[in-house]
């Protein structure tokens, strides 16, 4: 009976600590969301977005400089991870120390800080390969940063497949790379579409990558993805750095809407594709 009590005061206990815990982290989020929005909301306007930048600060370069990296970074980095997933979980025994290592180094690479990305990309892109600071290098090593995510939510949807479509697709005369293409991966589109869309939402986020890779031209278009260019996320710290306090707040604003969206993207469209492929 005492026994039973202290259990129950310990889940009591523990019940008030996760609200305590839930309620600091709600209010630190709307705090965050409140002091930007506060500060930056009202200095929103045409000139800023949509600008020459020479006469005012403007972000529409920025804006053009993080679609193309969002583009060239998830060019790169769907295939190789739906690729790398589908191997993994389709044509290899899951016990294998092959396989282990593949894993292991997965989850290596998503721990690693972005500055080392950074540093990797200027070595690699910037001097060995004489790129200078670009849009493509900053996109290939922006790619190479989101890889490990979207093999490891990949290969989990993968997973979460029954093996009953598969082995009935098999009775039915078909083989590997059918069952694959027409049967497994529809059955998981949800999830690894959302997982695409919440890769581009960090990729929108990054910093401190581009920096070392893409530079920070903040007041000139890029041409061409060999162009030295900037992002939203540079801007801020541009703006922020330089005496431009107005401006990085406002910066912060269009940066945040542009992440919730995508967040809003990544809910709609997997439900939209749970709904069409029957899945639950």
């Amino acid at each position: 009976m005492k026994r039973l009590i202290s259990d129950k005061k310990v889940c009591y206990s523990l019940k008030i600590f996760s609200y305590i815990s839930t309620a600091i982290a709600i209010i630190a989020l709307i705090a965050i969301i409140g002091y930007v929005l506060i500060n930056g909301v009202g200095k929103i306007n045409l000139t800023l977005l949509f600008g020459d930048g020479k006469s005012s600060p403007s972000i529409l370069p920025a804006l053009v400089g993080t679609l193309s990296l969002i583009v060239i970074a998830l060019g790169f980095s769907i295939p190789l991870g739906i690729g790398c997933a589908v191997f993994l979980t389709e044509y290899t025994d899951n016990k294998s120390k092959f396989v282990k290592f593949i894993r292991i180094s997965t989850e290596t690479l998503a721990g690693i800080p972005s500055i080392v990305y950074g540093l990797f990309g200027y070595l690699i892109f910037v001097d060995l390969l004489n790129m200078g600071y670009s849009l493509l290098g900053g996109g290939i090593t922006l790619s190479i940063m989101i890889l490990p995510v979207i093999v490891r939510s990949t290969e989990e949807s993968l997973l979460s497949v029954p093996q009953g479509l598969r082995e009935g697709s098999y009775a039915l005369g078909a083989g590997k790379v059918r069952t694959i293409f027409k049967v497994v991966l529809p059955s998981c589109a949800g999830g690894i579409v959302t997982a695409i869309i919440l890769a581009a939402g960090r990729v929108i986020s990054e910093s401190a990558v581009l920096i070392l890779t893409v530079g920070m031209v903040v007041d000139k278009m890029p041409v061409s993805l060999l162009s030295p260019g900037t992002s939203l996320a540079l801007d801020i710290y541009y703006f922020g750095s330089f005496g431009y306090p107005e401006e990085a707040a406002a910066t912060s604003v269009v940066l945040m809407i542009l992440v919730f969206g995508i967040n809003l993207l990544a809910i709609f469209v997997g439900k939209i594709i749970k709904r069409k492929t029957g899945e639950k």
